[in-house]
């Protein structure tokens, strides 16, 4: 098999949230693509926030393009730092007030898209989490927290009172991670 060789590239759109390229690409076979579409998205963070009664840390907020209010689990590209445990961190800080004396533990680094998007989602599982600062919010967040206990995460994906992929995806994650070292 062999990879497509992209022949030019421009760009349709260019934004703080990311850009869209416009590629020629010749696949294998020689055939020619003239309008493939990339997303050019930085990468981003996001963990499962556990604290030490065993609840999650989730927000809930307003997604334009889902319309609809979504319970997610605190996320974030980095701003000025690598896609990191200090990003991490500090985003799960900002928009919960949440913090831990532990390590954030990775729990893995994955192309949210590869066909169409350039960034990945690094998640991580933050144990030990306890309340101590305010919400830091960019102007244009509104953020609600919720604490669920961890018993109860299962089940409301099961309902889909949970539904952003990536929550799920990485609970799962989490609790195969903690059931492991655990017990």
């Amino acid at each position: 098999m062999s990879k497509w060789r992209t022949l030019e590239s421009n760009y349709v759109v260019n934004s703080p949230f990311g850009n869209i390229r416009k590629d020629t690409c010749e696949l294998p076979d020689g055939r020619i693509i003239d309008d493939y579409y990339v997303n050019e998205y930085p990468d981003w963070v996001n963990a499962i926030v556990l604290t030490k009664a065993h609840q999650v840390v989730l927000v809930q907020q307003y997604r334009q393009a889902g319309e609809d209010f979504f319970l997610e689990i605190p996320a974030g590209k980095p701003e000025g730092e690598e896609p990191n445990d200090h990003a991490v961190m500090r985003e799960v800080r900002e928009e919960t007030g949440f913090v831990s004396e532990q390590a954030p533990h990775l729990l893995g680094e994955f192309f949210v898209n590869p066909a169409t998007q350039t960034n990945k989602v690094i998640s991580y599982l933050i144990v030990d989490a306890y309340h101590n600062y305010e919400q830091e919010l960019d102007p244009t967040e509104f953020i609600d927290v919720h604490l669920v206990d961890l018993d109860e995460v299962e089940g409301m994906i099961a309902q889909q009172d949970i539904q952003q992929f990536f929550t799920v995806s990485a609970f799962y994650m989490a609790k195969a991670f903690l059931m492991k070292h655990n017990g």
